[in-house]
Order: structure tokens, then C-alpha cells, then sequence
């Protein structure tokens, strides 16, 4: 009575074998075989439609209903996933997708996973896994230098008293939150908590939607959320003298500005807020200042794009997407505060199981204090390879070919008097679209641009995608994929004059 019946067994296996999850010489064959799966994989990536060409639900008519009750081999598990899985997939790495803003890779960033992986240490705290939460600090340093922010930004600074420092989020939208409520408690703190729903927070109608998702989050009542309008003549760039007057208007209104969200390089035009004179409009009010530099953001360790962070020395927060143009792998968002105390004060928990010395000397870094959950993956380790693999310079060299890339086809688009470019090019985004000589109407050059758009997508040769800015509709070519080559730009500018030909040829143009 009490015991444990050690000689228990599955009838349904046989005894003589023991359940391994983990077994090394398993691990090292099976580790092999998947690693020449993925290999084939990206040799043959550009031979698969771009965009996925299955229909809703096509996968649970071809998978059994309940998983398997003894093993499956693994070569079975494969062709599974050659039959059934890889057809369902749109191939962000395919150098022919230009679509939204890309996913990089790189075989460093590779076997950076493969160790965070491998260590699965879950550094929730310094004592968690000391080497997690330093070589984090590390790299987070590192970046910081390659992009020449000031050192207010920098655990080299020191954090005694709430310093700078950085660290890895998994999204922007976690970027934007955390800050957000840091921003919350510090003015809620002056004010007193029953004045939250005077709060009012800014951005421009260029801004990524997940700004108006993350406030509503902390708390911010959706009608204290402004959305200032842009314009064509600004290319789209947010305005501070608007800002300063929508500010104004607010404050006489009894109302208190807590937070404004610039943008470098939007999701729809890779539009540029001019930091320094926004954050000098923020700063007169007091507002927490963050700058979401996901896409845009990589290219300004390039010297040549670096101007576009001036002024960044007066904002508090600035977060960029390594896994957008950094040849990191999904999910990487970097993310710098000048006072990482009041993350701390804002996110912190302190259950009596993670206290522990090293923590209650104040000694150390926590980073469950600087995020949303508490559990943490050795992400660091993916950028540190990547950064020591490659270096500045050949990561640097990566931007610019995409940068030259983008120019060719910004060049090819212009040379042909069927399309024009709607909004200068600052980064590798090209937003274009078809004319009409013959109906000028905005309907009917968007319907035109739709069926384009349309036409191209359904070859599966090409993926490109649209945005509407300034109530005109257009097409989107992002280049960076971190395969595609200049053959790939000139096929698929060849594949969309071919569109062009077919849909003025259908509409009788």
C-alpha cells in the first residue's frame, strides 16, 4: 500500500522496449534526416506557387480525425508533409514573394534556433539561466551601436537607478504594449487612477494597427485613441504642427496626452515620421515618445540611412524586427528603453518560488519584468550567430543589395508609361500602379489595379500585395526575401507587364 508498481507496462507495446522521448543516437539520425528535408526544401522553394492555391479547409478532409495511437515512422510523417502540409503553405521564403514586408532567414539564424532549441532554457529571471539573460544583454548592446543609439539606450550606461537597456520581445504589438502601460502607470501615478479615461494617446493613420489594439489593451477608451491624418504631400509623414494642435485641442478640452507612436518605415508606404521635431512636440507635453522602427529600423545601420533616427535621443522607447531585414528567424522584436525602471515598476512579479538572492540585490537583470508573460526562449542566441557569422558588413551589404534591387524595379516601373510610382521609394518597398489613358474615374483604375493584382497572384509565379493611402489604391512590391536574386525582380516585372497586357486587353482598353 503506498508503493509504485515499477513493473507496470503498456500491453499494447512491447515490453522489451522503453519510451524514449529523448534517446541521443534517435535524436542524431532523425535530427539528419530533418535537416536534408528542410535543405530540399529551399533548393526547390522557387518551384511551388507563391501564394497557396488550396481551398478553406482543405487539410482536415485529408488528415485523420485523432491522432495516432501507437508510433508512425518518420519517413511517413514526411511524405505527409510533402503531400498535404506543403501545398497549404504560402512560401514566405520563396524569392518570389513580394508581398507585405519579408520574413528573412539565414543558416545562422538557423543554428542559433537549433541551440535555443536545444538548451530550452526557460530565462524568466537571471537565476533561470544566468547565460540567457546577459548574452541577451550583450547583443541587445551590440544592435544598439550598429544603429549609433545613444547610450542612454545601452546596459553599458549601467541600469543602477533604472538605466537603459534592451531586450526581446516576440512581436511589436508586445513592444507598443509594454510601453504603453509603463507610460500608464507613471502619468496614472501623478494624476490618481480615476483620471485614466482622460488619457489620450497619438499616431498617425499611417500607424500599424496594433497601436489601436494596444491601447485599447492598457486601458485607453477607444475614443481617446487619435489617429491623425496624413497626406500625399508629406509622403504620408506624420505633421507636427498637426500634432501640436490635435495636442493642444485636447489639453484645453481637460484631457491628457500620455503617448505618441512614431513610425519608421510604415506597414503601407514605408512613410518616415521626422522624430525630432514630433518628439519635441511630445516632449512639451510630457508624452512617452516610441518609435516603431520594425521595417524600417535595419536599414539605418547603414550610414547612409541612419539620418532617418535622428532626433532619437529624445524619444523613450524605440523597437525594430530583426526577423523583417536582419536575417533572423519569426519571432524577434527588439525593443530599447531609456528607463527600464519603469517597465519594472509597471510589469513585475514577485511570487515567493522565483525570489531568490541575485534578484532581491537588484543586482541582476529579470526579463519577466520586461515583458507581458513570465516564461522566455534563449532568442539571443539566434542574432549573436548571426551578428558573429556575418558581421556588420556583410549584413549591411544584405540591405543595400535588396535597397538595389528595389531601385531596378522602381526604374523598370518607370519606364513604362502604363504605370507610375504613387510614392517615392525611401527603403526596398515599390508602391506602383497601372493608369488608365481612357477612364480616369478612381474606380475604374482601381478595379484595373485589382484585376492586375489579381492576374499575378493566381499564377503562383509572383506574390505581391495592396494597401489604400490617401483613398488610392495600390499595388505593393517588397523586396528582401532573403533568396531573391535580380533574375527573380526582372521575371516578375515581366510577369506583371504580361498582366497589364491581359487585363487592359480583357476591359477593351
Amino acid at each position: 500500500m503506498g508503493s509504485l508498481d515499477l513493473n507496470f507496462t503498456d500491453s499494447s507495446l512491447s515490453q522489451t522496449d522503453v519510451f524514449k522521448p529523448l534517446d541521443h543516437e534517435d535524436f542524431r539520425k532523425q535530427a539528419h534526416q530533418m535537416v536534408d528535408f528542410i535543405a530540399d526544401y529551399y533548393a526547390k522553394i522557387e518551384s511551388y506557387p507563391v501564394l497557396t492555391q488550396v481551398q478553406p479547409n482543405y487539410l482536415r478532409s485529408r488528415l485523420p480525425s485523432t491522432a495516432p495511437y501507437l508510433p508512425e515512422p518518420l519517413q511517413t510523417i514526411f511524405h505527409d508533409i510533402s503531400a498535404h502540409v506543403i501545398p497549404g503553405i504560402t512560401h514566405w521564403l520563396s524569392p518570389n514573394f513580394f508581398a507585405f514586408f519579408p520574413a528573412t532567414v539565414s543558416t545562422a539564424a538557423f543554428l542559433g534556433e537549433m541551440l535555443c532549441t536545444c538548451f530550452n532554457a526557460v530565462g524568466f529571471n537571471w537565476l533561470a539561466s544566468p547565460a540567457a539573460t546577459e548574452l541577451e544583454m550583450v547583443v541587445m548592446d551590440w544592435l544598439a551601436h550598429m544603429l549609433k543609439l545613444p547610450a542612454s539606450f545601452m546596459f553599458s550606461s549601467g541600469t543602477a537607478g533604472g538605466g537603459g537597456g534592451g531586450v526581446i520581445q516576440n512581436t511589436t504589438g508586445e513592444a507598443i504594449f509594454v510601453t504603453l502601460v509603463a507610460a500608464r502607470d507613471r502619468k496614472l501615478e501623478a494624476l490618481g487612477t480615476n483620471d485614466v479615461k482622460k488619457l489620450v494617446v497619438y499616431s498617425s493613420d499611417q500607424t500599424h494597427s496594433t497601436f489601436t489594439k494596444a491601447s485599447r489593451l492598457a486601458g485607453i477608451c477607444p475614443s481617446n485613441v487619435r489617429s491623425i491624418p496624413t497626406s500625399r504631400d508629406s509622403e504620408f509623414a506624420l505633421s507636427p504642427e498637426l500634432l501640436r494642435k490635435v495636442v493642444g485641442a485636447d489639453v484645453e478640452s481637460g484631457l491628457v496626452p500620455l503617448y505618441l507612436c512614431l513610425t519608421v518605415g510604415t506597414t503601407s508606404t514605408t512613410a518616415v515620421d521626422p522624430l525630432e521635431p514630433l518628439a519635441g512636440v511630445a516632449n512639451d507635453y510630457n508624452m512617452w515618445v516610441h518609435v516603431d522602427a520594425a521595417y524600417g529600423g535595419s536599414a539605418c545601420i547603414c550610414p547612409e540611412f541612419r539620418h532617418y533616427l535622428n532626433g532619437v535621443e529624445r524619444v523613450d522607447s524605440l523597437s525594430l524586427s530583426p526577423h523583417k531585414w536582419l536575417l533572423s528567424y519569426l519571432d524577434c522584436c527588439c525593443l530599447w528603453v531609456k528607463r527600464s525602471d519603469l517597465l519594472v515598476n509597471a510589469l513585475s512579479t514577485n511570487p515567493e518560488y522565483l525570489r531568490n538572492q541575485p534578484s532581491e540585490s537588484d543586482s541582476v537583470v529579470d526579463y519577466k519584468d520586461w515583458q507581458l508573460g513570465t516564461g522566455r526562449r534563449f532568442k539571443s542566441l539566434r542574432l549573436w550567430l548571426v551578428l558573429r557569422s556575418y558581421g556588420v558588413a556583410n549584413i549591411q551589404s544584405h540591405i543595400r543589395s535588396d535597397v538595389r534591387m528595389a531601385r531596378m524595379f522602381e526604374g523598370f516601373v518607370k519606364s513604362d508609361l502604363r504605370f507610375e510610382v504613387v510614392v517615392p521609394r525611401k527603403f526596398a518597398l515599390v508602391c506602383f500602379r497601372l493608369k488608365s489613358f481612357y477612364r480616369a474615374e478612381p474606380s475604374y483604375v482601381d478595379s484595373l489595379n485589382r484585376k492586375l493584382l489579381e492576374w499575378v497572384n493566381s499564377t503562383g509565379r509572383a506574390y505581391m500585395s495592396h494597401t489604400v493611402v490617401g483613398g488610392v489604391y495600390m499595388l505593393r512590391f517588397a523586396v528582401g526575401a532573403t533568396l531573391t536574386e535580380e533574375r527573380h525582380v526582372v521575371a516578375a516585372w515581366q510577369l506583371i507587364k504580361d498582366g497589364a497586357d491581359a487585363v487592359l486587353k480583357v476591359k477593351g482598353v
